[in-house]
């Protein structure tokens, strides 16, 4: 075996032959020899010449570079060869001594642009492929048993519809007392302050009632679809579903679902009557109104269509929340605190959602409007 040298080459050093377990303590004695001599503050080391090298070798020029730190000597590998680069690599985790290496570049527009479109079309396709298993089962366990819990959308129906009552229909309540209140103040200048009923009627109906509805819902069940379904990821019950031959979109979201779709019309009616209602009351107390011509102007007011638009809008809602709550809460992977996060990013899409729906909605509701005149 050829011995390994440390020859001068001008002002920089040159290392020649094996940097191996046999040669380390030859390399180490003839370098430190070196360096006594060395009064430069910084030496170059040219690995052209180097033959083989394994993991000794890589710490043998990990040692000979902390040692000439030692005298105030700064190595700087040169010409470095790709089997001793990659063996510096994985051994040592560094590529060269010349500097710790700088931060990553920045990425490029169009890779910024190429990530963002990859990850909308990851989220994307498995939305859609929640929403056709949702669809599928939806219609299978109506005539099949199978996969489901004996009572479970009648609990369902009761969480999310009974208990919810209360609260939307309060905030119905303030919201048609409150836009009663303020279009009065401006119609009654006019002598129109009857119209006020026709207002409320037709806007809780066609807009406020389904709307804020759906916001109370999505506050409130939607979070808690989210962060039912992201705790049975988390602590591994939907694979013990998938052990038991159980499909966890059946089994858990399909009761959800069908209850969201009976609750939010049922809950969108009583809304539109209570928010009717509290208009009602500004117009008994404040405007002078009757309880006859206020039911009389309503009823006059109101149309088949405006009933059917707030059904189908609520409908649409319903289906909406309660799918992107199942979404977020299936796609949480980590502990306690990606549920939480989990159920924020519920809540806040489901929201934006309803009110891109009701805009869309809305748009086609009056285009056809328009069409039929």
């Amino acid at each position: 075996m050829k011995e390994t040298q440390i020859t001068w080459t001008g002002m920089d050093l040159a290392i020649e032959g094996e940097l191996t377990i046999p040669m380390v303590s030859l390399v180490l004695k003839q370098a430190g020899q070196l360096l006594e001599l060395h009064a430069q503050p910084d030496l170059s080391v040219d690995l052209s010449r180097v033959e083989k090298i394994d993991t000794a070798g890589v710490v043998l020029l990990e040692t000979l570079k902390n040692s000439a730190a030692a005298k105030n000597i700064r190595l700087h590998w040169t010409r470095i060869p790709a089997f001793v680069d990659q063996a510096m690599t994985t051994f040592s985790g560094k590529k060269d001594s010349k500097g710790t290496p700088g931060p990553p570049r920045e990425a490029s527009v169009l890779a910024r642009m190429g990530n963002f479109a990859y990850d909308v079309g990851h989220h994307l396709h498995d939305l859609f492929y929640l929403i056709a298993d949702t669809f599928y089962y939806s219609v299978q366990n109506l005539t099949k048993r199978h996969g489901q819990r004996k009572g479970e959308f009648t609990n369902q129906l009761v969480l999310i519809g009974m208990n919810a009552f209360p609260i939307v229909g309060l905030v119905s309540f303030l919201i048609g007392l409150i836009l009663a209140l303020q279009s009065a103040a401006q119609l009654r200048q006019f002598g129109a302050a009857i119209y006020v009923a026709d207002l409320i009627a037709i806007s809780m109906t066609r807009e406020m009632g389904p709307i804020m509805t759906a916001i109370m819902l999505a506050g409130r069940s939607g979070s808690a679809i989210t962060s039912e379904i992201a705790t049975m990821v988390v602590t591994e019950e939907t694979d013990a579903l998938k052990s038991m031959a159980l499909n966890p979109v059946q089994y858990v979201l399909v009761p959800k679902f069908y209850a969201m779709t009976v609750a939010m019309p049922l809950l969108t009616i009583l809304s539109v009557i209570i928010g009717i209602l509290g208009a009602f009351v500004i117009g008994l107390t404040y405007l002078e109104i009757g309880l006859e011509p206020f039911y009389n102007q309503v009823v006059s007011a109101l149309f088949l269509k405006d009933i059917i638009t707030g059904l189908v809008k609520s409908v649409v809602f319903a289906w909406l929340i309660v799918i992107l709550g199942a979404y977020h809460g299936f796609r949480v992977r980590g502990g306690a605190a990606e549920v939480g996060k989990a159920t924020t990013a519920s809540v806040v899409s489901s929201i934006f959602a309803v009110i891109f729906a009701d805009s869309i909605l809305g748009l086609i509701f009056y285009l056809g409007q328009t069409i039929d005149i």
